[in-house]
This record gives structure tokens, sequence and C-alpha cells, in this order.
């Protein structure tokens, strides 16, 4: 019987053996490749760290100690370890979610997937543990990619500011985020990782020197009253211990017998610790071990044997920007690239390549991206930053009040914008055009296919003395839409082929397909519709009045929040146009979003051209006093 299947929760780990505990890890390696392989997900991280879990679950006792993740990408050790075994559907609709989930388990205290924040929940746990008098442990586990971003080294130092208060800090060392950790803390880590260590270089000095008459031990004595001098010299950990923080490692993250023995005495110390635990991301599945990019930080469905995809779906959104970008930088030299810490995921790394000394990448640090950014284009370049739509969020009052302050000429491209699916509530890019529409200057350009991703990006560029933004999707990008008309800078999709059209449908991005549809269900109804892409939906196209005002109805459809979005932005401009015509916005409903495939997620919330079709016909039926059997009350959105 596998060791595996007889663990439902933590404790059934401490009556095993060390050389059982040994097959349980290769059993759990074995389960994540065949159950990955499946569905998809972050494979790499977490075969890195299922000794480290292992250790911990031993060591501490949870739940009522804490366990913390960051970021919960490498949680699915410990989800095995809590009594979480089926991953038959991770990442799907009613199955487990790909980060800790409070709706899973007890066990998982944040549902943390933006990175650089668990110390400071760490910081306020203990602190809650020290003011109500408990004896619980916090254990904040921090991969040393996050430890790039700022905000954990801002709560490095608040954490450090209390000697007694308890704290355990793992630092995950794989040399990596997603692609190879860079910056001046990679460097500390990699020289912590060569070093022999001090304590070893003094235990063999005091030998040699105890040994030598006369002046021998007290120049020992001397030597050890230094030890601070020569810890930094030979090994440089003393960066940690300046701050007030002990100190452990580095460790074999691979030894759980050492892992065991560190993390015990850390538990022990009272204080705030970290304890450096070296680890392999991919760790005994030779395919990761031989991906340079980024050791399967996340894949697709593959073949176990072989690490290949099972099926490709065609040209993505992120690939036709990247194949632009270099177009570009042939033809501009000023055009430079920043990425934070993903560089692959969002399709800079052919740029890299052709450009090396031209791209930067900053760490998990947004806000940091963001300022440099503006530095950059004061400095005579045109800044590319790309990045998920949902890490933008972090660096928001950096875009306001630098950038566009500033009136620098920097263009953010957001990468996975709108309903993502199988990554839940954290990575849905829902909100970037709702927060945006507060920045004075900034234009945002919504590309509904690859042409107008290659066509906006070279507008954006242009661009010399605002921010700019274009945003697009995940996954594969589709046909071309083509246009049949412009209206300003509007491009029209389709006309209504009378000069009394009842619906003026305002699509937003690659929702355009979706609205060509719901026109055609419209005129089966005999509603007679105007589709239009405004392209650049920030600021609303002075057109867009005029236009709307030879129609009887304004709908608009964005993968977007309905809070403050592109449908809200144009209701407040037909008002400020003195167009007093009903106005729909359809879009995201104000709250999390449960992981699902992107499909399922959008019928959910109602956002399908049946779903928006029926209440167009509604709202045309009441307008028109019909009591002939469609709805005389529009019915809400769906929220």
């Amino acid at each position: 019987m596998p060791l595996l299947t007889r663990i439902r929760g933590p404790r059934d780990l401490d009556r095993l053996s060390l050389e059982e505990l040994d097959q349980l890890a290769e059993e759990i390696r074995t389960f994540l490749v065949e159950a990955v392989s499946k569905t998809g997900g972050h494979l790499g991280p977490n075969l890195g760290v299922v000794e480290l879990t292992i250790a911990l679950h031993r060591v501490f006792d949870s739940p009522k100690d804490k366990v913390l993740w960051d970021t919960g990408h490498q949680s699915y050790v410990h989800k095995l370890l809590t009594g979480r075994q089926d991953f038959s559907r991770l990442k799907m609709k009613g199955g487990l979610s790909g980060y800790p989930s409070q709706a899973e388990s007890e066990h998982d205290v944040i549902e943390n997937s933006h990175a650089s924040t668990v110390l400071g929940w760490a910081d306020g746990l203990a602190k809650a543990n020290e003011v109500l008098k408990r004896d619980d442990h916090v254990v904040a586990v921090i991969g040393d990619g996050a430890l790039t971003g700022g905000m954990a080294w801002e709560a490095l130092n608040n954490i450090a500011d209390a000697k007694d208060r308890p704290l355990v800090i793992v630092v995950n060392d794989n040399e990596r985020s997603y692609a190879p950790t860079i910056g001046g803390l990679a460097n500390h880590l990699a020289t912590l990782r060569t070093t022999d260590g001090y304590e070893r270089f003094l235990a063999r000095g005091k030998d040699l020197l105890e040994r030598t008459p006369v002046v021998g031990r007290p120049l020992y004595e001397t030597l050890h009253g230094a030890k601070k001098g020569l810890k930094d010299f030979i090994a440089p950990q003393g960066m940690f211990e300046d701050l007030g923080l002990k100190y452990v490692g580095p460790i074999d993250g691979h030894d759980i017998e050492a892992l065991e023995s560190a993390l015990s005495r850390a538990k022990r110390f009272g204080g705030p610790v970290i304890v450096h635990c070296l680890t392999e991301k991919g760790r005994g599945y030779q395919p990761a071990l031989q991906d340079e990019a980024d050791r399967f930080h996340a894949v697709g469905k593959i073949h176990p044997d072989t690490g290949l995809p099972i099926a490709s779906s065609g040209a993505d959104w992120t690939s036709v920007f990247g194949e632009e970008m270099v177009k570009l930088g042939k033809e501009r030299e000023d055009i430079v690239a920043i990425t934070a810490a993903m560089l692959q995921p969002v399709g800079l790394d052919k740029f890299a390549k052709a450009f090396p000394e031209r791209v930067y990448d900053v760490g998990i640090a947004e806000q940091h991206g963001a300022v440099s950014a503006a530095g950059l284009a004061t400095g005579g370049l045109h800044p590319v930053f790309a990045v998920y739509a949902t890490f933008l969020n972090r660096a928001f009052d950096q875009v306001l009040m630098d950038v566009a302050l500033h009136k620098c000429g920097v263009t953010f491209v957001l990468d996975r914008a709108g309903v993502t699916g199988t990554d839940g509530a954290s990575h849905n890019g829902m909100w970037d055009m709702s927060i945006l529409q507060v920045v004075p200057g900034l234009r945002l350009a919504a590309p509904r296919d690859a042409d107008q991703v290659r066509a906006q990006l070279r507008e954006a560029v242009e661009v010399t003395d605002a921010p700019t933004v274009v945003r697009f999707s995940k996954g594969a990008v589709g046909p071309a839409v083509p246009a049949v008309g412009r209206v300003g800078g509007m491009d029209v999709l389709r006309e209504p082929g009378t000069d009394t059209p009842d619906v003026l449908l305002v699509s937003v991005g690659a929702l355009a397909p979706m609205c060509l549809e719901i026109a055609a269900l419209l005129d089966k109804q005999g509603i007679t519709t105007t589709v239009v892409d405004p392209r650049w939906v920030k600021p609303v196209d002075e057109h867009m009045a005029p236009l709307a005002d030879k129609h009887r109805v304004v709908v608009t459809v964005e993968d977007n929040s309905r809070v403050g979005g592109v449908g809200s932005a144009i209701a407040q401009a037909l008002r400020d146009a003195g167009v007093d015509i009903p106005l729909r916005d359809f879009g995201i409903p104000p709250r999390f979003l449960d992981h699902a495939s992107r499909a399922e997620v959008m019928a959910e919330i109602g956002l399908t051209a049946p779903d928006i079709a029926r209440q167009v016909t509604g709202l045309v039926s009441k307008l028109d006093g019909r009591l002939d059997g469609t709805p005389s009350e529009v019915e809400p959105a769906r929220d």
C-alpha cells in the first residue's frame, strides 16, 4: 500500500521513519507528475518543495501553527499532506484551487497568489499571538524570487523590530521565480549558497591556534571577538543578522533530517529566525530540469514521460505582442522593455534575445518597474512595461503620480486581461479599465484581434507625453474581426442596414465576436443594431455621443468590472454631451470569481451572447411598450 494513501493529515507523518519519509517524497513526486500532466498547473515549484513541506508539517502543528505560503503556487504538496489528494479536477470548476483556499481546508490560512506579501501577513499574525498571549507558531515560506519585492523588505524591517516575538521565515531558495532570480539579493544568496560557513572556519582555526605556543590562544580570542566581521567576510548572512534576524543555513532543502533539525532549532529560538533552504525547482523530473526557461513553472496538459504538450492551441495574444516588439525594436533604438520577473510569460523573451542590452527584469517589483519606466522615458527612451493585468494593480500609485503626473511616454502592456478563469480570483485581470479611468491623460487601448494588437501597440509607442496602455486576453487569439467602416477613431464592425437603428452595441476588446453574435440574435427579433469597437476606450471618442444619439439604446459589453469601467465612462460622456438615452452596461460583477474555465465563468456571470441578447430584447420591448409575450420589465444584470 503506497504511503501517500495513508496520509490523511499532517500528524500521520509522525509515525513514519526517515526511510519511509524519503519513500513518501518519491511517491509525491510521481503523483505530481502524473496528476498535473493531465490537468496543467504549477509543476516545477512543487517538485522542489516536497521534502521541505514534509519537514514543515513534521515540526509544526498545523492548523494550530500557521504555515503561510508565498506564493501559493508551491502549495500542492501541502494540499496532499492535509487531506486533499483528489487532483483530478485541479484548477477546474468544483475541483481543487491552484492556490491555498480557505474554502478547501482549515490548513490554508491565506489565499496568497500575489508575491511578496506573506511576510506582512506573518508579522500581523505574530503580533496577534503576542497580544492574545497564544503560544501558536507562525511560519512563512517565501521563495527567493519573492524577496525581490519591496513589500517583503518592508515586512522584514518590522519583523526584526521585535527580538522576542517568535516567527520563522523559511527562504525557499531555488535561484528562480519564473526564470532565474535576478538582482543584488540574488547575488547575495548565491554567495551564501557557495560558502562553507564561518563556524567551520573558526573551528579549524581554533584547533590550529590552540596548538600554537604562547600566542595561539590570545590570537584565537581576538579572532573570536571579531566574529561578526569574519562572518560578513566568509559567509555574508550578516545582512540578515544586521536587521536583527537570527540566520540558520544554508540547509539542503532535500534532506528531511537536516530540515527538521534546522526548523526545530528555529521553533525553539523565541524570536524571528530565517531558515535558508536550498532547493531544486523541478527536482526528480528530467524534462523539467532540462527546461532552462522556467523549469516547468507552469504547464498545460503534457505527456508525463516526455514533458511535451499534448496539444497546441495555435497563436496566442502574448506571442503576437512578443513578435511585434521585436519588429519595433529593430525599427526604433529608443524602444526598451521592462518585465517584473516574467520575461517569458509576458512574451518578452524574443525581444531579450534580440536586444539583451535593452530589456530590464526588475524582479517581483511592479512599483519599482513603473517608476523606473518614468525615469527611462525622462531620459529619452520609450519603455514598454509588459505585466499581467492583475499585477498592474500593485503599481497604481506609480502610474498615477510618477508616470502620468510627469507626462512620461510609457507604454504598459497588460497580458491576461479580463476573465482568466482557472487561476482563480487573484488572477482575473478585471480591474484595470476601472482603476485606470481616473488617471489624467492616460490612453487605454483594447485590441479585438491580432491585427489590432500590432496596430495599437504601434500607436501606443508613438505617444511621448502620456502613459498608454494596451490590454489583451489570455490564450488563443482567434481569427481577425474586420471593420466595415470607421467613425472618428472607432471601427464599425456591423452596420444596421437602416437609418433608424435600435441599438448601438459598443464592443470592448476580445469580446467583438460575441458582440457580433449578440447583434445576429437581436436581428432575429427584428432589432436593428450597430456594432462599434472604440479601439481606444479611454478617453471616450468624441464621436461616440453623436453616434449614440442616432440610436434608441446604447449597450456596452466589456471584459472588466462593471463598476467604473468603460460602460460607466461612456454613460458619463453621453450625459456630458446631453444625450439622454437608455444605456445598459454588461461586464464582470464586483465580486471575486471562483476558479473555472473562462467559458464557465462567463456563463456564470451572464456574460454570454444569449444572456445579453435576451436582456437587450427585453429593454427594447419595454421602450416599444409591447405586451406580446416579450419581457415588459428589464431584468437586472446578473451580479
